[in-house]
């Protein structure tokens, strides 16, 4: 085989594979608003982080893992009802459907952020890497702040 007969069957190849490398990942597609990660009193080893996220893909997509160097574990959780008792509970994956938002917040779905290695403080940041579906990922900087649960605002709760 001549070097040129090579190097066109090499370039040809190499296109064919080229849509596949520059097709955006779900990271590429999804918009994340509002992070914070509720601060918590000194001693206190677990907390939880919220955000807004905007798929502006015309596919659904989904969270399947986050993580955060600010903690020894880092689970996606949801709040549920049973038998009247509101407890949390890890979820294997947050779905944002095609072209919506799906909101993180205190007594819904929330990051758990469990094992802080070190206390947070108020205007610190924390890093929690958001991994998709398709394996693609994004890191967000949520700002520590003072968050309060809607139940916790209504008078007599």
């Amino acid at each position: 085989m001549t070097r040129t007969r090579a190097f066109v069957i090499a370039f040809t190849t190499g296109l064919a594979a080229a849509p596949a490398l520059w097709a955006a990942g779900a990271a590429d597609h999804i918009q994340t608003t509002d992070p914070s990660v509720r601060v918590v009193p000194t001693g206190q080893d677990q907390t939880a982080a919220y955000l807004t996220l905007r798929n502006n893909d015309k596919q659904d997509h989904s969270v399947v893992k986050a993580a955060s160097p600010a903690a020894r574990v880092t689970e996606l959780h949801t709040v549920v009802d049973e038998g009247g008792m509101k407890k949390m509970r890890p979820v294997p994956k947050m779905d944002i459907k095609a072209g919506s938002e799906t909101k993180l917040q205190p007594g819904g779905l929330h990051i758990m952020l469990i094992g802080l290695k070190q206390p947070l403080r108020e205007g610190t940041h924390v890093t929690i890497t958001l991994t998709f579906e398709d394996g693609s990922s994004r890191n967000i900087s949520a700002p520590v702040r003072a968050i309060t649960a809607p139940s916790a605002m209504k008078p007599g709760h």
